[in-house]
């Protein structure tokens, strides 16, 4: 469980709350445990996971977008809201996406879900279909340039959401310098400015911000 900015009692309060994920989901954030050691906090948690199969109902898009798959849980999660429309998933690694591809087969969502790999500043930037929807999680310094490319190919209306926004509390302080840390912070600054979105951050996880196209 992923509360880093809440007191664990409210922490618990909020989960126990919250629809929890089913065996498939369970098991695949165990194999992440196990095959990735201390990178499998790369993959969110099972609150954000509803979050984005809600939201990816509420929006129901034609196309999404994940830059950012890793081993699968989040687009598991957006491939299983999906309504017709199609995920495009953006991400380096052969060898974490083939976890996530017997994931999409075993959910039975395979057929809604493309997977390209490569660095996705070119990848994405050969992609050329209408955004509706896009979720953005992947290295944090090329958080900006993924943001623009996300931007010129979303619709007016569409949203993005971008994880790890509060960097467990650390942009609200300037003493911590640390790299991700500064680039996170640009990041929200740069996005707070844009006068193309509206934004609201939300205190989810590590902290999760939607991004409206006006």
């Amino acid at each position: 469980m992923k509360a880093y900015l809440l007191d664990a009692a409210v922490a618990q309060y909020v989960h126990d709350h919250s629809t929890k994920p089913d065996p498939l989901l369970e098991e695949l954030a165990k194999e992440t445990a196990e095959v990735a050691g201390e990178r499998a906090e790369m993959q969110i948690s099972p609150d954000q996971g509803v979050f984005l199969t809600m939201i990816t109902q509420l929006v129901a898009p034609a196309v999404a977008v994940e830059v950012g798959t890793f081993t699968g849980y989040s687009s598991l999660c957006i491939a299983r809201g999906l309504s017709g429309g199609r995920l495009h998933c953006f991400d380096v690694s052969e060898e974490w996406t083939s976890i996530a591809r017997r994931y999409w087969a075993e959910a039975g969502v395979a057929h809604r879900v493309t997977l390209t790999l490569g660095p996705a500043l070119e990848t994405l930037a050969a992609f050329d279909q209408t955004v509706d929807l896009a979720f953005l999680d992947a290295d944090k310094g090329n958080y900006p340039g993924y943001y623009e490319l996300l931007m010129d190919r979303m619709r007016p209306g569409g949203l993005i959401v971008v994880d790890n926004t509060l960097r467990r509390g650390y942009v609200a302080d300037p003493a911590h310098d640390e790299a991700t840390t500064v680039e996170i912070r640009q990041f929200n600054d740069l996005v707070i400015e844009d006068p193309r979105v509206t934004v609201l951050m939300l205190p989810v996880a590590d902290g999760m911000t939607m991004i409206r196209k006006n």
